[in-house]
């Protein structure tokens, strides 16, 4: 976890207590594993800072060939793992 994402979340929680008492069906527990998973989903991307620096110290391999592996590993993470989230918080524990 970098630290940037730690001061988004400290950010948003604060902004989602409304939304959470408000009786919405979303409970606080769901919004932070929903938090935690996104964060961890944007952080393969090679435009977050943790993709870049690994992307940056990658030594011995064709960087644009890495680069778009790295955007297709993203790609791949960003539409599946929402469905797979959501099947296991929504279908398995409900």
């Amino acid at each position: 976890m970098t630290v940037g994402r730690r001061h988004e979340r400290g950010a948003l929680i604060p902004l989602a207590v409304p939304f959470l008492q408000s009786g919405t069906g979303v409970s606080a527990i769901g919004f932070i594993a929903a938090m935690a998973v996104s964060s961890t989903i944007v952080d393969v991307s090679p435009f977050s800072t943790n993709g870049a620096l690994v992307l940056a110290n990658a030594q011995g391999i064709d960087r644009d060939r890495f680069f778009r592996q790295l955007m297709a590993y993203g790609a791949l993470v960003t539409i599946v793992a929402p469905i797979v989230v959501w099947a296991l918080f929504v279908l398995v524990v409900a």
